[in-house]
């Protein structure tokens, strides 16, 4: 999928040279070392920067505009792998069940295979040649997939994991066979103890078919388990681009008229029945409902919506009908964002995964090496070649570093997953990376700590004056202003309006007319000042406490005087003090940065909790907040922000983090998406994503210490290739299993 042709915008504001994004299937990968050495193929080719994931078989590449996909196909063929662009309608290669057929038939074959080898009494006549029968399609047919890999990179003169596998179960396979029809091993009546370490014999009479079925059944097994966790991702993905509308039903020419999906238009009408999913993202221009957002914010209370409320694509009208502008249609939208940001999260590369992947490219030759070295070294001791030969082996199959291909992709994939299913959009896996580095939190004030909505905060009336009547005649004087205060004063008087005579609208003053056969006004001082009316020294002060409170204040005036006052405010966000609380409980310091006032900035910073207060920053100083808040890249920082003048600072920003309520362009240069305006969420992704580090971490230390501790006892001679089999395979099965806990994390509050 080619994601088109664009001149990136750099922050410094240069044009960088035209490039796509190209995405590619990928087949034909069995290990890491595969994926690294795809990438090392591509990044080769000029201007060309790859990032190739063994977890999800994709192939994310940035590509001068002249290079086109079928280059890249070709380059990666060249590699000894299949790509191919990816075709969305194509139902996808149930690699588990592929993996599922050769394991069944692997275990089937090898439980008695091992069983005679393991217990005396079972070792019947020719025991040992019916282990040759049982043993054959296992090394050969369900093990191909090894083999095959193994061939494929010795022709580029390479070596991966596959390798290890492949030539450790066929030196077993073979030397067993060579016993048998030259050595004592095929004799009658034949039987041997199956023992944990080596045994020093110098004839040729112990057969090792169990070491070689019993290894490759356990690595099918945990190939097995690993594919069926990127089926699952993938399944996911499938699930979420799903839950869209299949069709819709648009208006023309006042006549409703039933229409694929895919039909849809930008700005064509269309009706929305109760019980029935929302066609695309869109405005309402009719009726009334209550709308199930569930889907796409995680927010399990239904949001009522009128006329000029926006509604999301793919969300459940509940109640009534409505009738819906779109404004946005197929990959437009925000269900189809998702879907596409959920996919490069999951085919990022991160730094640990960086990491393995080298070690990996230079693990195997060093462990070919040190078999070689155990050959040579028992030999020239004296020792048999049984023993040696065996040994050697024993090395190949100990060090195949499985494990450590998947440590790190299972883990970020899981965690991925996990944060999109509570609401927390991860755009790579080096956002996970990041958040786990944090040290400060900078946050806008307006809409992330505060609802980013004006509601009325209080009425003060004058004496002799009821907070009712003040209310009643501020709300009909501004029902005909779509000012955002004048609609929150609206919004919140339940009562009937008073009949309004000779309105005026006073730009930059307020509004004036006559109610009830008097004079009235609504506005603020200078109207006041205006109009020659004094303001009591009760509704003055009342005035200055809301304005520190960040407030904005209305002067009421009827019948020759000020009557009261309301005031009206961005009220703070229900979550936002347990989010604080949850931030500082991370050992992280908080910062608000404003373009508020002062006074206004350290009362609502008051109300939270926050450390600090950057207030009367103008929108382009952002930027330059968080660079200083950096203090020269030695203090990681976030920045959470909703509205397009935060877009800079949340790209300057370590790790960016936009609330979903908040603008496309905050969203599209930030890190972590958080899908509901939920402050708690930011906390949430924190613990999330040192969860997830700390199973990385987990899954490439358990990799390494058992490599490192195995290597040594191996070509010592005390490890029987079964045990070394046995003790590999459980070390990438283990790595999987871990990783999917993540998929049941749950946030403590």
């Amino acid at each position: 999928m080619t994601a088109g042709t664009t001149g990136d915008i750099h922050p410094t504001g240069l044009r960088r040279p035209a490039s796509q994004i190209i995405e590619l299937d990928v087949q034909g990968m069995t290990c890491a070392s595969c994926a690294a050495r795809i990438e090392k193929k591509l990044g080769k080719l000029d201007g060309v920067q790859a990032s190739v994931n063994y977890a999800t078989e994709k192939a994310h590449v940035v590509a001068p505009a002249e290079l086109s996909a079928d280059d890249l196909i070709a380059t990666v063929q060249a590699a000894g792998y299949g790509a191919a662009l990816p075709v969305p309608e194509e139902q996808p290669r149930d690699r588990a069940a592929e993996i599922k057929r050769r394991l069944i038939v692997a275990a089937t074959l090898a439980v008695p295979v091992i069983a005679m080898a393991m217990i005396p009494p079972l070792q019947f006549p020719g025991w040992q040649w019916v282990s040759l029968v049982l043993a054959t399609p296992v090394v050969t047919w369900a093990a191909w997939g090894f083999h095959r890999s193994a061939l494929v990179n010795l022709r580029h003169g390479a070596a991966t994991m596959d390798t290890l596998i492949s030539l450790g179960t066929s030196a077993a396979y073979l030397w067993s066979l060579v016993a048998l029809i030259f050595g004592s091993a095929g004799m009658i009546g034949m039987t041997h103890h199956w023992t944990f370490s080596l045994s020093h014999d110098h004839q040729l009479s112990s057969v090792y078919f169990e070491a070689a079925v019993g290894i490759i059944t356990f690595i099918l097994a945990g190939r097995y388990i690993e594919a069926r966790s990127r089926q699952d991702a993938s399944s996911a993905l499938r699930a979420l681009a799903e839950v869209g509308a299949k069709s819709v039903t648009v208006l023309r020419d006042g006549a409703e008229v039933t229409v694929p999906i895919e039909k849809l238009m930008v700005d064509d009408e269309f009706v929305v029945r109760p019980g029935e999913k929302i066609a695309t993202d869109g405005v309402v221009v009719a009726g009334d409902s209550a709308v199930d957002n569930s889907v796409i914010t995680g927010e399990s209370l239904p949001v009522d919506v009128g006329s000029g409320s926006t509604v999301v694509g793919a969300s459940v009208n509940t109640t009534g009908r409505l009738v819906v502008r779109a404004t946005a249609v197929g990959s437009d939208t925000q269900l189809s964002q998702i879907a596409h940001l959920v996919e490069l999260a999951q085919t990022g590369k991160s730094r640990s995964q960086a990491l393995a992947d080298k070690i990996s490219g230079v693990f195997v030759p060093i462990v070919i090496s040190l078999a070689l070295i155990t050959l040579a070294v028992w030999l020239l001791m004296g020792e048999s070649a049984t023993f040696a030969v065996t040994a050697a082996v024993s090395v190949l199959i100990i060090s195949c570093p499985c494990a450590l291909g998947l440590a790190t992709p299972t883990a970020l994939l899981a965690g991925s997953l996990r944060g999109s299913q509570l609401g927390i959009l991860i755009r790579g896996p080096e956002a996970l990376e990041e958040a786990h580095r944090i040290k400060v939190i900078a946050l806008d004030k307006t809409g992330t700590i505060t609802a980013g909505q004006m509601s009325l905060t209080g009425v003060v009336p004058a004496e002799g004056v009821s907070a009712d009547e003040v209310l009643r005649l501020a709300a009909s004087l501004e029902a005909a202003s779509e000012h955002p205060i004048a609609r929150a004063i609206v919004k919140a008087y339940q009562g009937t309006a008073a009949s309004l005579e000779g309105f005026r609208n006073l730009p930059g003053r307020g509004v004036q007319a006559a109610v009830d056969g008097r004079s009235a006004a609504a506005g603020n001082p200078a109207l006041m000042n205006q109009l020659g009316l004094s303001v009591p020294e009760q509704l003055s002060q009342a005035a200055s406490e809301a304005a520190a409170r960040g407030a904005s204040t209305v002067l009421v005036a009827h019948g020759g005087r000020v009557i009261g006052l309301v005031a009206v405010a961005d009220t703070i966000e229900p979550s936002a003090s347990d989010a604080v609380r949850a931030l500082h409980e991370l050992g992280l310091r908080t910062v608000m940065v404003t373009g508020d006032n002062q006074a206004a900035a350290e009362y609502v910073a008051k109300q939270v909790g926050i450390d600090a207060v950057r207030a009367e920053v103008l929108p382009g100083d952002k930027f330059d907040v968080v660079a200083e808040l950096q203090d020269g890249g030695q203090t990681p920082v976030a920045m959470i922000g909703d509205g397009v003048n935060d877009a800079a600072a949340l790209t300057q920003a370590d790790l960016g983090i936009a609330m979903g309520s908040g603008t496309d362009a905050a969203m599209a240069a930030s890190d972590l998406t958080l899908m509901r305006h939920d402050l708690m969420l930011a906390a949430d992704a924190i613990k999330l994503s040192r969860r997830t580090l700390n199973t990385i971490r987990g899954n490439l230390f358990w990799a390494f210490i058992y490599n490192v501790c195995a290597i040594p006892i191996a070509a010592l001679g005390y490890l029987n290739p079964m045990f070394a089999g046995a003790a590999m395979a459980f070390s990438s099965v283990f790595v999987v299993t871990n990783s999917l806990r993540l998929r049941t994390w749950k946030p403590k509050h």
